[in-house]
């Protein structure tokens, strides 16, 4: 019985994950911080040949901002 809980627990961590070739990131950084890793990433993962964008990001305490940053795992 316990490989079918398992298998079930499987299943639904499976049906969370995002179903596309995307490559994800998220970063939690002060805000000067975050809007430099943004561009690292943008100058890294240029949008026209990866889709780079940021995903989402919101601001918490103290000045700091959560954001996910997403691409394609290549530029083919």
């Amino acid at each position: 019985m316990g490989g079918l809980k398992r298998r079930i627990a499987d299943a639904r961590k499976a049906d969370k994950a995002p179903r596309d070739s995307f490559v994800r990131q998220t970063f939690c950084l002060a805000r000067e911080d975050a809007r430099e890793k943004a561009r690292e990433w943008f100058a890294t993962y240029p949008k026209a040949a990866y889709w780079t964008e940021v995903e989402s990001w919101r601001q918490l305490e103290g000045d700091r901002i959560e954001f996910t940053m997403r691409r394609l795992p290549s530029a083919d």
